[in-house]
């Protein structure tokens, strides 16, 4: 009988889940609504409704699933534990316990979804290849997950991989979501270009094309006008491989991975956001002309269900 496993994806708006074999090849995936009322109470029994479906359909092809990993949007502590998940309701729950209690003691493993995510690029995406990689997420947030030796390295409080929170800018007035100041977060994330992008036009007359979007122009407004040589907005994405660089030097000199994976929206704007990082990097990181390759994510949406997979195969 050909063994199998699950990845669970567990998101505020859907549940992402794919069925894997050993190999890491992608059989199936589908998803379900994530039903947050009652601070989240029904969502691991869907999940657990919706994998029980998946396995009985399984064994009646002649395969076993051996498990299922699960990412959830909130720090996991070394004993399972999530003290909280805004985006779910979630407080003080144990999801991978619960979870396999719920499947009559099916094996579940659980992690963060940035961790998760990180793992996936290693074993199918970006990092394919390489044992220990740093994955950098810049979408509406930025988020990172650190993998060593193929393992997750979550850290004692859960806390590892948050490069986004890293203190970058001194005097930024504005606060950041998690209430600190200046965080790598308010500069390369999506929402961060825009915003630099906002304050530049604001702060002169100076002639670009991001005029024409005014307060509503996006990272990829940026990331457009600054492939096409907009003066202005190659100015914005010098600030913000900047302190990208500055990060990930940072980074390198602590984790010292293999490589870097790139992922998020932010990230399709391909080799031109790495060439645009790298010059500040190689400056920042001039100890050894032996530095961690920097590279993109392949997986997309994908990274979760693949990661939590993998989680299952150790």
């Amino acid at each position: 009988m050909e063994q199998v496993c699950i990845g669970v994806d567990v998101g505020g708006t859907s549940v992402k889940m794919g069925m894997f074999r050993r190999d890491g090849h992608l059989l199936k995936k589908w998803e379900i609504p994530t039903r947050t009322q009652e601070h989240g109470a029904y969502i691991l029994e869907d999940v657990a409704a919706s994998v029980q479906a998946a396995c009985e359909e399984a064994q009646a092809a002649g395969q076993q699933v051996i498990g299922v990993g699960m990412g959830v949007p909130g720090p996991v502590e070394s004993d399972g534990h999530v003290e909280v998940c805004v985006n779910l309701g979630w407080k003080d729950r144990f999801p991978a316990r619960e979870l396999s209690g719920l499947l009559g003691g099916l094996p579940v493993f659980c992690g963060n979804d940035a961790n998760v995510a990180a793992l996936g690029e290693m074993w199918q995406g970006g990092g394919k290849g390489y044992k220990d990689i740093v994955m950098v997420t810049l979408g509406t947030g930025v988020g990172g997950g650190v993998i060593v030796d193929e393992k997750i390295v979550a850290g004692r409080h859960g806390l590892a991989g948050e490069i986004g929170h890293i203190h970058v800018r001194n005097g930024e007035k504005e606060a950041c979501n998690c209430g600190g100041h200046g965080c790598l977060e308010q500069v390369a994330s999506a929402t961060g270009i825009a915003r630099e992008a906002r304050r530049s036009l604001a702060a002169s007359d100076r002639p670009s094309v991001l005029r024409q979007a005014g307060e509503q122009v996006t990272a990829k407004d940026v990331l457009d006008a600054a492939k096409a040589g907009d003066a202005l907005a190659l100015e914005v994405m010098e600030t913000v491989a900047h302190y990208l660089g500055l990060v990930l030097a940072q980074v390198a000199l602590t984790a010292d991975p293999e490589i870097f994976v790139i992922g998020g929206g932010v990230s399709k704007a391909g080799p031109f956001l790495i060439d645009q990082i790298r010059r500040p990097y190689e400056e920042f990181l001039v100890i050894s002309p032996k530095r961690p390759l920097l590279g993109l994510a392949t997986l997309g949406n994908d990274a979760g269900i693949y990661g939590a997979a993998r989680m299952v195969l150790g």
